[in-house]
């Protein structure tokens, strides 16, 4: 199992994921370790982060992707003509992949912002094509990985994700695997690229290599309770065990606690919430006086910034 109890990072006997994972190998005895708490101390805003660009992330649906249940999580292999062009080096796709919480979904990321943990996180996982012919020649250098994280919260149906979703119930059980028409990858992004976290730290599964450079986006998307809860298909129907073995294991509770930062600091591209907060304040006091409409929207525009 992959425990997740401590945060330490250790493959057990079998390399199923329950909800009490512990990780602890030597791999993950030096610093740099993820996932980590984005509090608002170790922020540091970058006006030189650029917005993410992303190329070819548009497939054509006459591609065919392969969407597997790996015992640890659902993975859907992406084509390297994929790649992120806003880096100092060329990152090419490897794949995706998600984690996330119990059946009601409401806790699963494996990032959090000052503590606050959302229902789930996707992660795309590139590798250095510039220095690295594949991923497995990339994953334990210190240049090799780089992941565009994205949080996921309930809310508004998302037909990008049903486009993947719907394919869940062909993968109930370990190791099994199809191969479903490619989509749109980008639309599983948030619509907005240029708000993000940005640090260095590591694989969150086993081995938990100190080789990614992160990205993670600022705002989540959302993905229905519809989507989530669909008793046939998606999450619920997933199990971390063999389909021949009498005794299942539901697939659920697949991330990593928090790591800790050491000393570390995460660059961000958007201010740190400060301005936002005075503007709050002053609109706050303008909009008490009556019929000021006009304030009351600023106000909610400002303070949700």
């Amino acid at each position: 199992n992959y425990d997740h109890k401590g945060g330490t990072c250790k493959a057990s006997e079998r390399d199923i994921v329950l909800k009490s994972r512990s990780y602890s190998s030597p791999e993950n005895k030096s610093s740099f370790q993820s996932p980590i708490d984005f509090q608002t101390h170790l922020l540091r805003y970058d006006s030189n982060l650029p917005p993410i660009q992303v190329q070819n992330y548009n497939l054509s649906t006459n591609e065919q992707l392969t969407l597997s249940n790996n015992g640890h999580s659902v993975q859907l292999s992406l084509p390297s003509h994929m790649y992120i062009s806003s880096l100092p080096h060329r990152y090419s796709a490897a794949q995706l992949h998600f984690h996330w919480g119990s059946y009601n979904l409401l806790t699963g990321s494996e990032h959090t912002v000052n503590g606050k943990q959302f229902a789930g996180e996707m992660h795309v996982v590139h590798f250095n094509s510039d220095k690295y012919p594949n991923i497995s020649m990339a994953v334990d250098k210190h240049d090799g990985l780089a992941v565009l994280g994205v949080f996921i919260e309930i809310g508004e149906f998302n037909p990008a994700f049903e486009k993947l979703f719907k394919y869940m119930n062909g993968i109930k059980y370990r190791d099994q695997k199809i191969q479903v028409p490619a989509f749109n990858i980008r639309a599983l992004l948030p619509a907005h690229l240029d708000e993000y976290y940005r640090y260095d730290g590591s694989l969150t599964t086993p081995p938990c290599y100190p080789s990614v450079l992160w990205t993670v986006f600022r705002r989540p998307v959302t993905i229905s309770r519809k989507q989530v809860f669909h008793k046939n298909r998606y999450f619920k129907s997933l199990y971390a065990s063999y389909a021949q073995e009498s005794a299942t294991v539901p697939l659920h509770g697949n991330y990593r606690k928090p790591q800790l930062a050491d000393n570390r600091v995460v660059l961000v591209s958007f201010k740190d919430g400060k301005l936002s907060l005075v503007c709050c304040l002053i609109v706050y006091n303008m909009a008490r006086k009556p019929n000021e409409g006009l304030n009351l929207k600023c106000l909610n525009i400002c303070c949700n910034a």
